[in-house]
């Protein structure tokens, strides 16, 4: 499998798998502070979230020069990667615009700038 192919589906586990994370880690935190019952959701979550936080950074770097990604898509995928949930939501832009095509890293279209 070339590489393309292995990056670009790696970047769209770790999208998924990233958003699981945070919502496991969000549980966790539910219950170590408002419920005050176990930190063990942090204690479990906490690392793996970290650990899926940094392989998604890592594959959205890839992904940027692999794929020749705009620098604003690659900024895009690193702040996605902040808020919760976010990378499923640039995992399915990107997708949808042709960032996570394997054939076509040259015929991705230019990221338009809007104007207000």
């Amino acid at each position: 499998m070339p590489l393309r192919t292995t990056v670009i589906r790696a970047f769209r586990i770790l999208a998924v798998a990233e958003a699981c994370s945070w919502a496991a880690l969000l549980a966790g935190m539910y219950f170590k502070w408002i419920a005050a019952t176990t930190e063990l959701g942090v204690q479990v979550a906490g690392p793996v979230h970290g650990a899926l936080f940094i392989g998604y950074g890592v594959a959205a770097l890839m992904l940027w020069r692999v794929q020749r990604w705009p620098f604003l898509v690659a900024v895009l995928a690193g702040v996605s990667a902040i808020f919760p949930f976010a990378t499923l939501l640039f995992e399915r832009w990107a997708g949808r615009r042709g960032y996570l095509s394997a054939a076509g890293a040259a015929d991705a279209p230019a990221l338009e700038s809007s104007r207000a």
